[in-house]
């Protein structure tokens, strides 16, 4: 048997990262008895740790939340996961520069200087831009996560691409991060689908409020792949196609994921169809994929092509 610190250490480690044990399986995992178990647990409450207990068949321990915030056990691999993710996620998380700071000089005082090697090269030589429009609030993204994980129903004001906001009630599964934005992968209760939601859209105003649990749901896919395809789905009030010479897989290499959806259309050309709030804006994505292409549809988009075609044009002035 470990000695009680050390045993204490694996029991809040254990607790750590599974959101519910079984007294036994602590108990073997540990290799000692139900009792030392319990004692334990009492120690751990002792120190601060909120720790609840259920009894019967389904029962076990829970490391649940408490009046302030105890220690947490990180390994080598979580301390620099842990460091790397908050430098590459401040630009994109509202007013978490001081936070940011902070957490980094504690683990940078606490870290051997192994670990301290390994957190400071990504940051030495990495440099992030990112947009401030799409920056969410870090209590918000917290809730959220914190939904997924315990499998609760959320609803929340949803603002789409238009503006139009609307009351949702999903079922939260994962938060995917894009590089420059957070999505949240949920069942639409009201909708009865899968649905992507763009956390900055979400009404901080109105709040996240959670509900009762749910049973989870078998993906159409992952959900990595099902946000990557439905943010490159058109959206927008206005759409339009164009046959792009090259197959889909090589008009997908040269065309960005986010600008549209690639379909096959023969071996030699796949259609590309964009979604924007004005033709003369899809002409403008247009112009930025540097591809040839053949308009299919629809005829209001010829006239958009034309005046952007002839705006361009006039830009080039004296130097023709």
């Amino acid at each position: 048997m470990l000695p009680t610190p050390a045993r204490l250490l694996r029991l809040l480690s254990l607790l750590q990262v599974q959101r519910e044990w079984p007294g036994g399986d602590l108990a073997a995992r540990l290799e000692i008895t139900g009792r030392t178990v319990r004692r334990d647990v009492e120690r751990l409450r002792d120190l601060g740790y909120v720790v609840d207990a259920s009894s019967g068949p389904g029962g076990g321990y829970r490391l649940s939340a408490g009046t302030v915030t105890p220690p947490l056990l990180l390994d080598d691999d979580e301390a620099v996961a842990v460091a790397m993710a908050l430098g590459a996620a401040a630009s994109s998380l509202a007013n978490t520069e001081d936070v940011a700071l902070r957490v980094l000089a504690k683990l940078d005082q606490l870290l051997p200087k192994r670990l301290r090697r390994r957190m400071s090269a990504l940051p030495a030589v990495t440099l992030t831009i990112a947009d401030p429009r799409s920056a969410v609030d870090l209590r918000m993204l917290a809730a959220i996560a914190g939904a997924c994980r315990d499998r609760l129903l959320a609803r929340f004001r949803y603002k789409d691409g238009r503006g139009a906001a609307t009351t949702r009630r999903v079922e939260p599964m994962r938060l995917v991060h894009t590089g420059d934005r957070w999505y949240l992968a949920a069942w639409d209760l009201d909708r009865d689908d899968w649905r992507t939601f763009r956390v900055d859209r979400i009404d901080r105003a109105s709040g996240f409020t959670l509900g009762e649990r749910f049973a989870p749901r078998d993906p159409p896919e992952d959900f990595a792949t099902f946000v990557a395809r439905s943010i490159r789905m058109p959206s927008g009030r206005c759409q339009a196609r164009v046959l792009v010479p090259g197959t889909a897989a090589e008009v997908r290499a040269r065309v960005p994921g986010w600008m549209g959806q690639v379909e096959p259309h023969d071996d030699t050309h796949a259609v590309l169809t964009i979604g924007d709030d004005s033709y003369e804006a899809i002409a403008g994505q247009l112009a930025y994929a540097g591809v040839e292409f053949t308009l299919l549809d629809p005829p209001e988009m010829a006239e958009a092509l034309r005046v952007v075609a002839a705006r361009l044009s006039r830009g080039v002035g004296a130097l023709v």
